[in-house]
Formats: structure tokens, C-alpha cells, sequence
């Protein structure tokens, strides 16, 4: 049976679930989060873009033609060239400024979900680190559709709108499509045992995402 990125979000799915339908994403949803949870999350997530774009850079690194250094530099390159100043300004709208996030300590679950990332390149090969990486890049875009497919969605006045067009928006869904057919061609090379390495590191990855969920829901008490 041919092995793809289904194969391995379906191998993982109550953790994928609980990842991408989380009461965080659910209040961003129904406008009903409380605004302190948000704030807390904008500001851990500033923390992570960084180190996802040093995980963009161990991905060039990790590059063996130029194919593959195209690809990661293109991600490393949006990530320092536009997601960070989009996210900056988008901060400030709700009242935080770029000064205080270069101050911000890391929380517990940026640490714990960015290191296992770096640590995955750095052990292991490209495929190791996109697997580790994947929930972030495609998550937030099936997360996207599935707050537009859900009748609870408030779509007028709703406070989080912005955040949801980001991850709507057609860029960053080609994105995550293009990331989704880089790991179906690589998928289906690998070993059945290789393939339950990565999902291990999937599943593992897809928990410290909900964590980082969890973590913003938790600041808000």
C-alpha cells in the first residue's frame, strides 16, 4: 500500500484531531476566547517563527541538490522576509509591541516543541525534520479550513478574523499543498519501518502542537 502524508496523519489521527480541533482553535472559531489566551499565544508565537527559521536553515543545510535547497531557503526566506514583520504588526494591533517580544522568556511548551524540531534535523535526515515540522505548515492550514466549514463559526465581528484569513489565504495554502507533495513522493519511498520512525515523530510533534495550544488557554486561567 502506497504510504503518504494521509497514511501518516490517518496513523496519528486522535492526536491530529485534538491538535486541529482544540478548544483554543474552536475559540478562535466562535470568537469566544478570551483575549488573554490569544495575546499569550501571539507572543510564544513570535518565539517560535525564530526558531522555526533556524529549522529552515538546518533544512538548507540538510539540502542534497538544489531542488531541495530551493525549496527549504523559499521557506526559511518567507519566514524572515514576511511572516516575521506580518507578525510584529499584526502584535502590535493587539497591544504588543516588538520591543517587549524581543524581552519575552520562552514558555515551557515553545521550548519543549521548537528544540524537538531542531533536535530531529539535527539526528536525523530532511525527511526527519520536514515529519517534525509538518504539523505547523500543514496543520494550520487544514485548521483553517475547518473553522470555514463549521456552522458554529462567527464570520461578522468576529475579533480572530484576521488571524483566520492569514491562514486561509491563498499562499499559504499552495504553501502547505507544495510542503504536503514534497513529503507524499518522499513518503512512499521509505521502509515500513521507517515509517513508523516517522510517525513516532509525527504523533510526538502533533501532541507538542496541541500543548502550544493548550498553553495559551492556560495563561488566560
Amino acid at each position: 500500500m502506497a504510504q503518504d502524508f494521509d497514511t501518516l496523519k490517518n496513523a496519528c489521527s486522535d492526536q491530529w484531531q485534538a491538535y486541529t480541533q482544540h478548544p483554543f482553535v474552536a475559540g478562535i472559531s466562535e470568537a469566544t476566547l478570551p483575549f488573554d489566551a490569544f495575546r499569550h499565544y501571539l507572543q510564544q508565537d513570535y518565539l517560535f517563527l525564530i526558531h522555526f527559521a533556524r529549522a529552515w536553515g538546518l533544512a538548507v543545510y540538510k539540502s542534497r541538490d538544489m531542488s531541495e535547497l530551493r525549496h527549504s531557503l523559499d521557506n526559511l526566506k518567507t519566514i524572515v522576509d514576511t511572516e516575521m514583520g506580518l507578525h510584529v504588526r499584526y502584535c502590535r494591533e493587539w497591544g504588543i509591541d516588538e520591543e517587549s517580544l524581543h524581552d519575552l522568556p520562552e514558555a515551557q511548551e515553545t521550548l519543549a516543541y521548537t528544540r524537538f524540531v531542531l533536535d530531529c534535523g539535527h539526528r536525523g535526515d530532511l525527511l526527519d525534520l520536514h515529519v517534525a515540522m509538518a504539523p505547523c505548515l500543514i496543520g494550520y492550514a487544514e485548521i483553517a479550513d475547518w473553522i470555514g466549514t463549521r456552522s458554529q463559526t462567527v464570520t461578522v465581528d468576529n475579533p480572530y478574523q484576521a488571524w483566520i484569513d492569514m491562514y486561509r489565504d491563498a499562499d499559504y495554502q499552495e504553501a502547505a499543498r507544495q510542503e504536503r507533495a514534497w513529503l507524499d513522493a518522499r513518503l512512499a519511498e521509505v521502509s515500513p519501518s521507517r515509517f513508523e520512525q516517522l510517525t513516532t515523530t509525527f504523533r510526538d510533534a502533533t501532541r507538542l502542537e496541541a500543548a502550544f495550544w493548550q498553553m495559551g488557554l492556560d495563561a488566560a486561567g
